[in-house]
């Protein structure tokens, strides 16, 4: 089985405030960030076990321009790490069958949710992958799906295959930008200050999840001591500026 966490932290704060679901049932599913992330570049960050230590630590990629939040939780908490782990060997085992990687899935889903948010770690590591994960959606068409993918031309390729119930999201930082604006598709971009946008700023999911167009997202999460994420963050919390779901 596959495993999914459910949400009763922050991020179902920021849902419910703006659900027309009362109590809404969230849960998340994740790989192994980096590891299963092949077409990401301005993210790229995995979580890695020293040799001699056998501690993980977190490695920039080559073209890292900051770091992953979720390969930070990856290096920090054994469970985080023994949950995407067990997910991505799994799916890899079916890599070349989409019917075996949906029976998986769909035997694990928590069918009792109101939102699913595929990939907190991780992304569509194959075609076959994001095909499993839309055959589960057009079977569960009251739970609404929702994910960020750099996996720009799978998703490009399998859009006529999408059930409308799966928000797909083109995330900007790719080997594959160009395609995000040359088909039009709703994206999202990490900035590292408001000012640098003139989108929407989704702070509690609700551009993720509704079909609402473009937006961006605030940069997040512990970044490298010194490094130009690291003085945004800085900046921002000087200025008092929400970058995540649990700062005030």
């Amino acid at each position: 089985m596959l495993k999914f966490s459910k949400e009763t932290n922050a991020k179902l704060k920021s849902i419910k405030e703006w659900s027309p679901i009362e109590k809404p049932r969230v849960y998340s599913f994740s790989l192994l960030s980096g590891f299963s992330c092949p077409k990401a570049l301005d993210c790229n960050t995995y979580a890695v076990a020293d040799k001699v230590t056998g501690k993980r630590k977190v490695v920039d990629g080559k073209h890292a321009k900051f770091r992953c939040f979720s390969a930070i939780q990856e290096a920090q908490y054994n469970e985080v790490y023994n949950q995407r782990k067990h997910n991505f060997d799994s799916l890899l085992e079916h890599k070349d069958d989409a019917y075996k990687m949906y029976t998986l899935i769909e035997n694990s889903l928590p069918i009792n949710a109101d939102y699913i948010r595929v990939h907190v770690g991780g992304d569509f590591f194959n075609e076959n992958y994001m095909l499993a994960w839309y055959m589960v959606a057009k079977l569960y068409p009251s739970i609404k799906f929702y994910a960020y993918t750099k996996s720009i031309r799978w998703m490009a390729e399998l859009e006529y295959l999408k059930p409308d119930n799966f928000s797909m999201i083109a995330s900007y930082g790719s080997k594959e930008d160009a395609l995000i604006d040359e088909l039009n598709l709703k994206s999202a971009d990490v900035v590292f200050h408001p000012s640098e946008t003139t989108k929407p700023i989704d702070h509690n999911e609700y551009y993720a999840i509704n079909d609402e167009g473009s937006f961006s997202l605030l940069l997040h999460g512990t970044q490298k001591e010194g490094s130009e994420g690291s003085k945004a963050l800085s900046r921002m919390n000087k200025e008092n500026i929400k970058y995540s779901y649990s700062k005030k």
